[in-house]
């Protein structure tokens, strides 16, 4: 079962990378970055790392995809970006998240419901975490900070562009 799950959780990863990457709209690639994130960590806990898989959700998933938010917000698109927001209300455009979302909270379910007993309810000290993060997990962050830095750079030349498109400088 627990191959079957991995296998899942790294095709969800990988197909909504993709349609990050692949999207022109700043808030549309930020949602599939978020999936991206969050099956990543199903990954790490998968593969025995829950730590990792802690980090992930707290730090990528949660506090840097906020600041991305921010990030999108201060473009300030104005009322063309207020027209395609309202497009963004209609039940078609939500579909392919909606369901990557429901398929990795199926398979979170399965692998928390299968390990029981797994943590063992320590205190872990600020000098352990840094040891753990900087040791065998070094590549793992690096690797995620270097998505996260492309995401950012990608929205903003997103953002450029529709700035300098409604500025007439490019067509």
């Amino acid at each position: 079962m627990i191959p079957f799950l991995f296998y899942m959780a790294a095709a969800i990863a990988l197909v909504s990378t993709v349609l990050a990457l692949t999207r022109s709209n700043a808030a549309h690639a930020l949602i599939y970055l978020i999936i991206s994130l969050l099956a990543v960590a199903v990954v790490f806990f998968l593969l025995g790392a829950p730590f990792a898989a802690a980090l992930e959700i707290v730090i990528y998933a949660g506090a840097i995809m906020v600041l991305f938010v921010f990030v999108i917000m201060m473009l300030n698109l104005g009322e063309e970006g207020d027209q395609r927001e309202r497009g963004w209300l209609e039940p078609g455009v939500w579909i392919v998240p909606a369901i990557l979302a429901a398929a990795l909270m199926i398979e979170t379910v399965a692998v928390i419901s299968m390990t029981e007993g797994m943590t063992s309810g320590e205190m872990v000290s600020a000098k352990a975490v840094g040891i753990k993060l900087f040791g065998p997990y070094v590549l793992a962050v690096e690797i995620a900070s270097m998505l996260l830095l492309a995401g950012l750079v990608g929205a903003y030349h997103v953002g450029r562009r529709l700035s300098e498109r409604r500025r007439g400088g490019i067509s």
